[in-house]
This record gives C-alpha cells, structure tokens and sequence, in this order.
C-alpha cells in the first residue's frame, strides 16, 4: 500500500468525550496532602512547603553515598559506553555486573534483598550511570520506576510482593507494556484483552509497541481490557506476566535514532494464560495504578536530564577554554559564553528541582504528583537545550560522531550522540504535549471541583444552579486575595539575600506575584472559554510551561539558600540561582505575553488548509524516501508468524 493511501483504522472509534472520561476516571481525584505547585498554580506561592529544604536521614546518606562509590567505580571500568553505541546492545557481562552490583534493586526494599535507596540516592545513581550510557540508565528506570516493582510496592498483595519482589531484586528484569500500534496517550481505545477464563485464570490476546526492556525481560506489567461481564466489573487491569509463557513472542527488536543499547521490542500475546492471583490491584484499575506509579517514577527520567547537564558543562568548560579563535578562548567571545551560563544556571536549577521533588517523594509529606510532572516536563524540554547548544559550542566537531573523532586522533566526545540519546525524553513518558495536558488538568482542579458543573454542557440546570452557588463562595474568597502580596513587599524573603551575595529575595518576590498573575489570567480564560477551555491547548501549555519556570527558579533558590546554610559552595550557588532566575524571567514575560497576542487562531486557519489539501502545490519540486506500506501496522490478534527475538539475560 502506498505511504500516501489512507488506511482503515485498526481500532475502534472512541468519541473525544469517552477518552476524556477514562482519563478522568484514572486520575487520582483527592488532594489530601499539600502541594507547593498546585497552591503556586492558585496564586499561592507556599515557600513554607519547600523551605527550609528538606533533608535526607544520616543512614540514607550513609548507605546511598556508599551504593554510589561502588556503583562509580563499576562505571568507570566496566561500562563501555562506545561500544554499547557501536554494537547497539549493552553486553550481557555488564548487565550480569549490574546484578551483582545490586543496581537491578535500588528501590527495593532490603527485606526482599534491595538496596532500599532513597528516592533522592536512586535519581543520583541513574544519573551516574547514564552519564556513562544512557541506555542502560534506560534499562534500570524502565524495570525499577515502571516495571514490576513499583506498582507491586504500591499496589500488590503480600503474596505478589514476596513472589517477585526478590527476582526484580537480584535477577529478573522487568518492562512496562501499555502502548500499542494504534493506541499512545490514549488508553480509551486499547485493544489488548484479557478475557475471564473460569474463576481463577485470564487469557491475554493483543500486541504491544514500543517495550522498552521488552527484548530481555523476565517479567512483565501487561496493560489489558478485561470484558466487562457477570462477576467481572472490567476494565483496564494491571497483571504480573512471565517474559517466557507460552504465546509470547517477541516479534522485533526496534532500532532509534538514540539510545541504541535499548532493548525495545513489539511483543505479541496469542492465548496467553495469566492465573488471576497475578492480577495487580482490581480490575478496571490499571491506569490508575500506571499513573499512580508514574507519580514519583518520572523523576529518574530528569535525573538523567541532570547528568547529562552535568557532562554538557564539563565539555563545555573544558573546550572553550583551549580552543581559540580570533585571538582568545571561545569561552571569552560573548555569543558563546551566553550558551555556557545558560548550561550551568539551567544544570543548576534543574538538580535543585529533582532533588527538592525526590527529597519530598521520600519524605512522603506532600502529594507531588504535579511537582514529578513539572521535572519530567521541564527536564526533557532543558536537557535537549542544553545539548544543543554543547553541539553549537563544538562546532563541526559537536556534528562528528565520537568513533570519527578517536580515528583522526582526537577526544572522542560524544557530543551529537548524546543530543541524539536525549530527543526521546521529550516523548518518553508521557510527551511534552501530553504533559501540558496532564498538568494543566491538575492546576485548575480546584476551579473544576467547584464551577465544573457550571460550564458542562451536559449537565441539568438544577446542577448548574448549585455549581453557580459553590462558586461564588469560592471566587467571593479566592479572588480578591490575587490583588497583593508578599512579592510587592520590598523586604520580603529578606534571609534569601544575605551580606556579600546576589539578591535572589527580588526573585522569589517576582515568583510570588508571577503565581498570582498566573491564577488570574487562569481564571480569566476560564471565563472567557468556559467549556472550550480544554481545547485550547496552546494557551493551556504557556501556562504549564510558567508554572514550570516559577518552580523552578524557586527550587534554585531554596537550593542556593540551602548550601550557603552548610557552607558548601554557598557563594558560587547563589550566584549560579541568580543567573537561571534572570535566565528565566526573561522567558515567562514572553511566555506571559503570549497568552494573550499569538497565532493560535491563524495556525488552525493554516491546519485547516494543510489537511484540506489547499497548500499541497507546497510540497512540489522534492522526491519522498520513505517506503510503501501503511502508517500504522496492523495488529489483529492471532498467533504469530515471526521469529521469537526474546533473549532473557540469565
């Protein structure tokens, strides 16, 4: 079939209201902990919730500063990053050392054989190893913050967790599977099926994309719609499945434009018997349980987004700094200096982001379920910033790959693999799209809980009237606190600017009154769009994407603070906080000017047109490379006819 040929749809029609309504159901509906970005996104800017910075227990350091010191020098030996890249396969010997090492358990607990780090430890150790490779960083976030473990600490029965958790411990490796060929961000129209057979046993048909681990995994979390019957509410459900059970075949290993070590495959299950005591949690819960588990699992993807900061400005300092042009140090010409403060300011402040959000995940005091989204969302976006800018930094040699470098007789920096590795971070786990779309839905939840009703359109006067009630109680309240605050207040956070260091109390009085401008003009545009607001995705991601500076630059702040506090590098810190919240001002007062003046309406003008085939005499005069067949495979349920590439690591 031509690439240029429509095809027939491979699943179901779902209508955009269904959708919506079983993402709404999966979401997790209470508050019942206190959050610094929901109460940043109200207009209520809580430092107290952040500050002082939370810190770690002396055995959690104690016991994650050693894991690290091994795992250190396990990198520095037996990791072979180049070659991972060159073979397009992490050697089975260095995965065997990474079990040995205990690394497959960091974030199990020492009662089934883990190392039991913390949140904070774990989020350091990934981004130690992916600094060396990023794709076995990959490997060890995808089986520990997705895979078996995580949603069986949270959500498994005694049982399931003395069964597996000892395995994912030591020896198995697990994958995630929920993505499907027609099916990405939105589970409505999942097709994979785990259909009731008797009383105490499933059975599995269905194929799923994109497994990353999936090629070499022992154990599985599998996605799938149970029918919905007589003593079966159905559903979505969550379920434990051996890598190895008849039926399972490992179609293809995918090959990427990055991280080519991934072990990421299409797995096909044909008839597949799950007993129903593997069954994670009820049925009809599973997407609740992935996003639930997600809540605290997104923050190893930025973790590595710091590492690779991290290496980025080590580079960078160390090349601009020899080589010369016109007479000095490129470091020295002001167009590439700007590029270096903004990787050091933004490495800065993105550590001080993951750190402050895993600090609170482990102390479990506040939700963070927006704060883990904001460093997934914000991490992905910066890292991909800032390895660009190393590429422009390194010029023709950032374009040349490392192998090339090392045959001519230079130092292999792999500065273009790296820009390469990181561009999926902006897809993985939720792309930076959808990210816009999950935040924003959190940040105006307490609008929806109380006028929610008011501009449903389906819903009956009578509840109209008594959502009409709840929010004139609400905004009666809410609003006029938005007129002042502390940020207009010139002393206020007046310890943020101690004798001899940069002012950073300016910054946080202008993240005070940002978050209140930012509520209004919330509030402003559910007024003005009122059922429409969900569609208007542009403005909702400017909003997002504020809130994300806003956080940020306080978490920088309350950083720098934190280290002056202990006399560890108090001075350069603050000066580093400085850089990145001057950084960032500049691009919320765009991004706040773009609320209102952009080209929204005139782009779904121009989408309009290129769908309707108006602007196709565009596209003459170039020859297209890709080959035939259709967009999207097809994925009928059956047995398979390919080869099983399954290769469990034993």
């Amino acid at each position: 079939m031509s690439a240029t040929q429509p095809v027939q749809p491979v699943q179901p029609k779902v209508t955009e209201r269904e959708a919506r309504q079983v993402a709404e159901a999966a979401r997790e509906q209470d508050w019942r902990k206190p959050s610094f970005a929901k109460e940043l996104f109200l207009g209520r800017f809580r430092l107290d919730l952040i500050h002082p910075h939370p810190l770690p227990a002396d055995e959690d350091v104690r016991r994650g500063e050693a894991f690290l010191a091994r795992l250190r020098v396990f990198c520095e030996n037996e990791i072979d990053g180049q070659r991972i890249e060159r073979e397009a396969r992490i050697p089975d010997e260095t995965v065997r050392g990474l079990k040995e090492l205990g690394a497959l358990g960091m974030k199990i607990g020492t009662e089934y054989g883990g190392l039991g780090l913390t949140q904070v430890y774990y989020n350091k150790a990934l981004a130690l190893v992916g600094s060396v490779s990023p794709a076995i960083g990959a490997l060890l976030s995808a089986h520990q913050s997705i895979g078996v473990p995580q949603p069986l600490k949270m959500f498994g029965t005694k049982e399931q967790k003395d069964a597996y958790l000892p395995r994912c411990a030591t020896s198995a490796i697990s994958a995630f599977l929920l993505t499907e060929p027609d099916v990405g961000s939105d589970p409505a129209r999942l097709a994979t099926t785990a259909v009731p057979d008797g009383e105490d046993a499933y059975v599995l048909d269905g194929v799923k994309l994109w497994t990353t681990n999936g090629v070499v995994a022992d154990l599985l979390v599998v996605m799938a719609r149970v029918p919905k019957g007589e003593g079966h509410r159905g559903g979505i459900t969550a379920f434990v499945v051996e890598a190895d059970s008849p039926g399972i075949t490992v179609e293809h290993r995918n090959a990427f434009m990055g991280l080519r070590g991934l072990e990421n495959g299409v797995t096909r299950f044909h008839r597949v018997r799950v007993p129903a005591a593997q069954r994670i949690g009820a049925e009809g819960a599973g997407l609740k349980i992935a996003l639930t588990t997600l809540n605290t699992g997104r923050l190893s993807l930025p973790a590595m987004c710091v590492g690779a900061g991290k290496w980025c400005l080590k580079i960078a300092r160390e090349w601009s700094g020899v080589r010369e042009q016109w007479g000095r140090p490129v470091a020295r010409h002001e167009a590439v200096g700007a590029k270096i403060s903004f990787i050091a300011a933004t490495t800065f402040a993105l550590e001080a982001v993951v750190d402050l959000a895993s600090q609170m995940a482990d102390e479990d005091r506040n939700d963070i379920r927006i704060e883990a989204a904001l460093a997934k969302l914000y991490g992905s976006e910066m890292a991909c910033l800032m390895a660009d800018e190393l590429v422009q930094i390194r010029g023709g040699r950032g374009f040349e790959t490392a192998e090339s470098l090392a045959a001519r007789g230079e130092r292999a920096v792999p500065a273009e693999q790296m820009l390469r590795d990181l561009r999926i971070n902006r897809i993985f786990e939720g792309s930076t799209e959808i990210m816009h779309l999950l935040i924003a839905r959190e940040a105006v939840d307490a609008h929806l809980s109380v006028a929610g009703d008011l501009i449903d359109p389906d819903k009956a006067l009578s509840d109209k009237a008594r959502a009409g009630a709840r929010a004139t109680g609400f905004y009666a309240r809410w609003l006029p606190k938005l007129a002042a605050g502390p940020g207009q207040v010139p002393g206020a956070y007046r310890e943020f600017h101690p004798a001899g260091h940069p002012d950073l109390a300016t910054h946080l009085r202008y993240v005070e009154r940002g978050s209140r401008k930012l509520a209004r003009s919330t509030f402003l545009a559910m007024a003005r769009w009122q059922g429409r607001m969900e569609t208007k995705q542009g403005f909702l991601g400017r909003i997002v994407d504020i809130g994300a500076e806003l956080f940020a630059m306080s978490a920088a702040c309350v950083r720098a603070e934190h280290l002056r506090a202990t006399g560890d590098h108090g001075r350069e810190a603050y000066q580093l906080a400085d850089a990145f919240c001057r950084q960032s001002r500049l691009r919320v007062e765009e991004l706040f000017g773009r609320l209102w003046s952009n080209t929204d309406d005139l782009d779904r003008k121009v989408v309009e047109g290129v769908l309707g085939g108006a602007y196709t005499w565009l596209e003459e005069g170039v020859l297209d490379p890709s080959g035939d067949g259709p967009w999207i495979a097809e994925a009928a349920p059956g047995p398979s006819v390919h080869k099983n590439v399954h290769r469990p690591l034993r």
